[in-house]
Parts: structure tokens; C-alpha cells; sequence
């Protein structure tokens, strides 16, 4: 699952960072993430990613259930 996360920057700050990344062809949302996974990577412990990556993994091997479609009983 992902989440959002807001912050709050001044409407010319923005409208500046927007206009020079489009011109290095990025964008505000690019650089931000990039930045909040460099943060996660030298905050959060190497044990506690281990983990979350693990659990990340298994959980996408899990094939979910798809649902079975019941035959109409038309004549």
C-alpha cells in the first residue's frame, strides 16, 4: 500500500521547482520520492527494512483469490 504524504511550500516555491525540474526532465513528485526513499534508507535501521522487505515479498507471492462466478441456472 502506498500513502500520501503533504507538505506545505509557498505557491512561487513550487511553480519555480516545477518549471526548472520540467526543464531536467523530472518532476516536483520524482524528486520527492526519490528524496523521502534516500530518508527511509538512512533512518530507518537495516534490520527494519530487512523485515518490511521480507514481509513486502511474501505477501506479493501470496496469489489472491479470485472470485468464482456461480453458473446461471437458465434453461
Amino acid at each position: 500500500m502506498k500513502n500520501t504524504v503533504t507538505i506545505t511550500l509557498d505557491d512561487k516555491k513550487v511553480q519555480a521547482l516545477k518549471m526548472y525540474l520540467s526543464e531536467k526532465h523530472s518532476s516536483l513528485d520524482e524528486e520527492i520520492s526519490k528524496y523521502a526513499e534516500q530518508l527511509y534508507g538512512k533512518v530507518v535501521p537495516q534490520n527494519v527494512r530487512d523485515f518490511i522487505d521480507m514481509t513486502a515479498k511474501q505477501q506479493s507471492a501470496v496469489k489472491p483469490k479470485t472470485a468464482h462466478t456461480k453458473p446461471n441456472n437458465l434453461p
